[in-house]
């Protein structure tokens, strides 16, 4: 498999496209002010200990307290990175929180989950150290060799170095990139991590909590850091500056990383544009996703899960149903592996696959998904098919993924991916109207909503509107405005019909005004349209004149509309009709 990494640095962002043969399977982005907190060590102080949770709030100094559950309490590593188990008495026997920390104590914690919505960061007291070879955890004694090293007399070798190097009463989990490495370059690593942890501790001596103790590096470090193995060809860096500091990192961590490091030499083109990235990323984050074969995937995210369903859309086959099903299905389970990483979709993940009616097909499409998820640096675990036929996995949770970083919530649906309809919203205003003139005397009221709202309401010739007044006893004067969205109504006067009336007006007869035509007339296309403040004119003779700005002259102010003319410079001649 040909990797490459491209990363593309900018004042407001740093984005790394991670590429296996051509085709984007990762998008990392970090900007300065989102700053990134999983890595970063605090002193903190505990604020809460809750028992019934077994868990503690801890304040770390940002926006929300830290969360730390009790089996981060001193736990002994994360076994999803890939680390070989430890024997079972080695393993922290859980107790209760309360015997582990308490209410106002002063410790050092590290953030292994970032702040996502209303939750706080998740924190360990088990801190890590990751270097390029090796991950230093002072709190822990014991050693780790990644269970991707195979070899054993290299597992070994490894093993030995670690006793021999480690600081007394710290641990060491070695990587898989120390497989093969001289014991010089290892121990170099070494060296660092044990400064790096003294400069620590010092600071936790002399600073009061809550207070910052470290920060990781920043993205183009990172990766240099624990993406560049061997797979990797080329490190692409379109920043000069960006590029002169990763290579001078690079050679303190190893001779041949250096060579694989360039910096982007076409300026004529930009680096993602140069690998067709920013459609790749543009469809990302769509809800829906096109296979090869003419099916596609609709992927949902809630809070609680994330779903994908597949459908054949227009692929038909060519033989018989069932062939056709396994197609799209099998060209499906590798198409969700990628989404699932390039997205960085986390936490429960069900997948909805055309119905398959032999246990064959179904084995075949479980065992693609699986090997096509074992790219996936973050650890994913298949549960397997439930008895509706829906396929269980889940994918461990560190940030906010891709969708959290590029988008926002709708300001118009709030996320529900829907609003009320124009029919439903003009029904709610004649009843939020109807709930306030029982409590006020008032004449008269003035409501705007959106124009689409607004015709509903007043009806054909203002039938609608007649009608609503006949009911109420009283006068309603309705007001479009494009800056509305439509499920938004205000009502800015309430009072006398005669206050009202002027108010909702804004266009008096003899006022001479300069508007923008914005449409025929439909029933009278000689007439042109024009709009202020959501009021409609309707412009004498100017049907023409669509798109043009000119003067007018009013004629006549009604409730629901405007009617004038256009006024004629002098020494123009009318045209011809």
């Amino acid at each position: 498999m040909r990797r490459e990494i491209l990363v593309n640095v900018e004042p407001l962002e740093t984005r790394a496209a991670i590429l296996e043969d051509g085709e984007l399977v990762e998008l990392l982005v970090e900007r300065p002010i989102h700053q990134r907190a999983v890595g970063n060590i605090f002193k903190g102080r505990v604020e809460n200990v809750l028992p019934g949770m077994e868990a503690a709030f801890v304040a770390i100094g940002l926006e929300k307290n830290a969360f730390l559950h009790v089996g981060d309490a001193g736990a002994l590593y994360d076994e999803d990175d890939g680390i070989e188990e430890q024997q079972q008495q080695q393993r922290r026997k859980f107790v209760n929180i309360d015997d582990v920390v308490r209410s106002k104590q002063e410790i050092m914690v590290q953030v292994v989950k970032e702040a996502i919505g209303t939750k706080g960061a998740r924190v360990t007291t088990n801190v890590s150290l990751p270097g390029r070879y090796i991950v230093l955890t002072p709190m822990n004694d014991f050693i780790g060799v990644s269970r991707r090293i195979t070899d054993e007399k290299e597992r070994a070798r490894l093993k030995a170095f670690a006793e021999s190097s480690k600081p007394e009463g710290a641990g060491v989990i070695v990587r898989t990139v120390a497989e093969g490495r001289p014991e010089a370059e290892l121990q170099q690593d070494m060296e660092f991590l044990k400064r790096l942890w003294s400069r620590i501790q010092r600071r936790a001596q002399v600073m009061n909590a809550p207070a910052v103790l470290h920060k990781d590096i920043g993205l183009t470090f990172r990766i240099v850091r624990d993406m560049l193995t061997d797979e990797v060809e080329h490190v692409w860096i379109d920043n000069k500056e960006e590029y002169e500091r990763v290579v001078e990192l690079a050679d303190t961590m190893s001779t041949d990383l250096r060579q694989r490091i360039r910096l982007w030499p076409n300026k004529s083109a930009s680096l993602f544009d140069a690998f067709n990235l920013e459609p790749e990323i543009e469809k990302a984050i769509r809800r829906k996703v096109w296979l090869h074969c003419g099916g596609y995937l609709v992927i949902d995210q809630t809070e609680a899960l994330t779903v994908v369903d597949v459908n054949t859309g227009k692929f038909v086959g060519n033989r018989n149903l069932a062939e056709t099903v396994l197609r799209a299905n099998l060209e499906a389970a590798e198409e969700i592996a990628r989404q699932v990483r390039l997205r960085d979709l986390a936490g429960i993940i069900i997948v909805d696959f055309i119905d398959m009616d032999r246990p064959e097909d179904r084995q075949k499409v479980l065992t693609t998904l699986e090997e096509a998820v074992r790219h996936d640096r973050t650890k994913v675990h298949i549960l397997g098919l439930t008895q509706l036929g829906l396929v269980e996995m889940t994918r461990k949770k560190v940030g906010h993924g891709l969708e959290g970083m590029l988008l926002r919530t709708c300001p118009d649906c709030e996320g529900r991916g829907r609003v009320l309809s124009e029919e439903t919203m003009a029904q709610k205003v004649r009843r939020d109207i109807r709930a306030l003139l029982r409590k006020e005397q008032a004449e008269a009221v003035l409501v705007e909503v959106n124009p689409a709202v607004a015709a509903l309401l007043i009806g054909t010739g203002g039938a609608h509107l007649r009608e609503f007044e006949k009911e109420l006893g009283r006068s309603v004067y309705v007001r479009g405005s494009e800056e509305l969205r439509i499920e938004t109504m205000r009502m800015p006067a309430i009072g006398s019909r005669e206050e009202v009336e002027r108010q909702a007006r804004p266009v008096q007869p003899g006022q001479e005004i300069e508007l923008r035509i914005e449409e025929q007339h439909q029933s009278n296309p000689d007439d042109g349209i024009a709009r202020l403040e959501g009021y409609v004119i309707d412009v004498q003779g100017a049907g023409r004149l669509v798109g043009e700005r000119v003067k007018v002259h009013v004629t006549g102010a009604f409730r629901t509309f405007a009617r004038a003319r256009v006024v004629r410079q002098k020494g123009e001649v009318p045209s011809a009709t």
